[in-house]
């Protein structure tokens, strides 16, 4: 077993329209990237940033904050993703318009599959190369997570096979449950679902467990789902108890709500 972290898939600009007006680093594999750093973790990021001022950003923020960039391409086939953001009064956010840039045509060539098969745990976010690389992954024996709910297309989000799904969930409790077991049975070892401010749910061998939103003072809940992933990994890395990740997950998901952005930096 490999002893590295990566994550795989998107990064971008995040554009806080008025009365924010900010543009801060973004995106679930990133932020995943970012909070396992701070955790404690050496995380290697995989994706793809523009030949272009934001590509240069991305790329001076995310080595400021020590995470492993040998892994990220400089592409001249078109822009740095970009995220408009509107946050409302309870500083809950709402995506205006995504453009992927060149996310949209990154995949992991042969240099970057082979050494994701030395790492202990790989996350992928928004990637869309229709389950190849998880697939890979997984028959090369590496422990594989992937945030479902990021992506839209069918081709991308099969959970089969996966050790951890993700999937966030704005419904009751009984749509909760349903989501969880329709993504067990799709052969996901572990189904996690986030519900935002009514907690978390985990699905595992049949066992249920639920965690705990805390009680916070929300700036702005981009990137708190990443955050959530990013605790319940260190956590369940560990080897400690599923509610305890859970736990960990909503901790980390709090600090997050409290800034402004999927984690602390300039804001300028």
């Amino acid at each position: 077993m490999g002893s590295g972290i990566a994550t795989v898939g998107d990064n971008c600009i995040d554009r806080y329209l008025p009365p924010m007006d900010r543009e801060l680093v973004g995106g679930n594999a990133v932020n995943v990237a970012v909070n396992l750093q701070r955790l404690g973790y050496q995380a290697a990021y995989f994706g793809a940033v523009g030949d272009d001022a934001e590509g240069r950003r991305v790329r001076t923020v995310l080595a400021q904050l020590g995470v492993d960039l040998a892994s990220l391409k400089t592409s001249a086939a078109g822009r740095t993703s970009l995220t408009v953001i509107a946050t409302g009064a309870d500083g809950d956010r709402h995506f205006v318009s995504e453009d992927f840039g060149v996310c949209r045509f990154y995949r992991p060539d042969t240099a970057d599959l082979s050494r994701l098969k030395t790492m202990r745990h790989v996350h992928i976010g928004w990637l869309d190369d229709e389950g190849t690389t998880k697939r890979a992954l997984i028959q090369a024996g590496i422990s594989v997570s992937q945030d479902l709910s990021v992506n839209a297309e069918p081709r991308n989000i099969s959970p089969a096979d996966l050790d951890i799904a993700f999937m966030s969930c704005d419904g009751d409790d009984t749509q909760a449950h349903d989501l969880a077991r329709a993504v067990s049975a799709q052969g996901a070892r572990l189904a996690v679902i986030m519900r935002g401010a009514r907690g978390s749910l985990a699905l595992h061998g049949g066992d249920v467990f639920t965690g705990e939103a805390l009680p916070i003072t929300v700036r702005d809940t981009t990137g708190a789902g990443d955050s959530f992933i990013a605790g319940f990994l260190s956590a369940h890395l560990e080897g400690r108890p599923i509610a305890q990740c859970l736990a960990q997950g909503h901790s980390e998901a709090a600090q997050t709500c409290q800034v402004l952005g999927g984690f602390a930096q300039g804001e300028t």
